[in-house]
């Protein structure tokens, strides 16, 4: 982090999670992932071509973030 921006994480119904501010986005190793802007869609589908980033993907496949299904 290079400052004291307050990041956001909205996560988006059936979609991904929405990330703003001054973040940094590490792989599996620790090695960071430019995101290239300040406000980024990380996948939650797990099916976007592009992970960590959201595609849109979501949309085709139907997925579902179980917020809107019945218990």
């Amino acid at each position: 982090m290079h400052s004291d921006e307050r990041v956001t994480i909205t996560p988006y119904e059936n979609g991904p999670l929405i990330v703003r501010g001054d973040f940094e986005i590490l792989d599996a190793d620790g090695v960071p992932v430019p995101p290239g802007r300040k406000t980024v869609a990380l996948c939650r589908c797990g099916v976007s071509a592009i992970k960590p980033f959201c595609d849109g993907t979501h949309k085709l496949v139907g997925f579902k973030t179980g917020e809107d299904q019945p218990a």
